[in-house]
């Protein structure tokens, strides 16, 4: 038995640290730069950010993120800076990301041109002892992985004009796997295995209080599925967003958001889950604060491109 359970645990430890690949937030949408650091500054203001998410509720040990972002432009928003924290905890593992952005910002002869590179660092380990064991003895096994400490950089690009945007973003340049051996992660220079996500979206003046906002995310990489998915907002009096995002048959969600003044907003989604999974958990719940130190009043649209 103590033999099977240290195999056991041996397959727990994460071969490969590569970050989430997708969005470890559904609030992309209101805050993208949590997705690409060529987001940075775009807003036109210092903004903050605050992110909560538990996902499968009703299932035990069900990965729960905590994020802070943090972004503001200088120089005339020639330049953008951001700043990011991110805690996962799944089970008895968990994950801490700190990522700083920087972007740069070119007018073209139609809209503008941003490029963005993010550095931090990603920090993990596993509280064996946490687990709870069936035969004595075998907690003599459980015990507490060290803390891991691996550097993380991102790429992205973004390009906006009038209500039109598209960004692209590698979300991690390096990957890492797990050696048994030495006991620790070592480097991993693979193009071959990056993730690419592509957000692109347009708003439309139906009337002069509403809007229509579709988008789209897509997460590609060489020899794997598509991952995509496909949102729809309606922006009310630029004060209320009301939508809905369908992700590649996996789940829908519900987002809300609300203007409390023209600073701060509050928004929430739940996430609707499909197939076995959805049987076990009762959805997926986010909440988002934000605040905004600044408050443009001749912004072009809510997104303030």
């Amino acid at each position: 038995m103590n033999k099977l359970l240290k195999s056991f645990l041996l397959l727990l430890v994460p071969l490969s640290l590569v970050g989430q690949v997708t969005p470890v937030t559904n609030q992309y949408v209101l805050n993208p730069v949590i997705i690409n650091p060529a987001y940075s500054g775009t807003s036109g203001a210092l903004s903050l950010a605050a992110f909560y998410r538990k996902q499968w509720i009703g299932i035990d040990g069900s990965p729960e993120t905590m994020t802070l972002a943090m972004d503001a432009p200088l120089l005339d928003a020639k330049i953008g800076v951001g700043f990011i924290i991110t805690n996962d905890k799944i089970g008895v593992t968990k994950e801490t990301k700190f990522s700083a952005a920087y972007a740069y910002r070119i007018r073209t002869r139609e809209g503008f041109l941003s490029f963005g590179l993010g550095a931090g660092l990603i920090t993990t380990n596993t509280a064996w002892s946490n687990l709870v064991v069936l035969d004595p003895g075998d907690e003599d096994y459980l015990i507490d992985s060290r803390v891991f400490v691996v550097p993380d950089f991102n790429f992205g690009a973004y390009y906006t004009y009038q209500n039109f945007f598209a960004g692209l973003s590698i979300p991690n340049l390096i990957g890492y796997k797990f050696d048994f051996d030495e006991n620790k992660y070592a480097l991993n220079f693979d193009m071959g295995q990056y993730y690419y996500l592509l957000n692109t979206g347009y708003i439309f003046n139906i009337s002069p209080i509403i809007k229509f906002y579709p988008s789209t995310l897509l997460t590609f990489s060489k020899g794997e599925k598509l991952i995509y998915d496909i949102n729809t907002h309606f922006i009310l009096f630029d004060r209320l967003w009301i939508g809905s995002s369908y992700r590649n048959k996996r789940s829908v969600v519900v987002l809300v958001q609300f203007a409390i003044t023209n600073q701060l907003k509050i928004a929430h989604t739940y996430d609707i889950e499909f197939g076995k999974l959805g049987r076990y958990s009762n959805g997926s719940h986010e909440i988002m604060l934000r605040y905004e130190f600044r408050y443009k009043v001749n912004a072009l649209n809510p997104l303030v491109f």
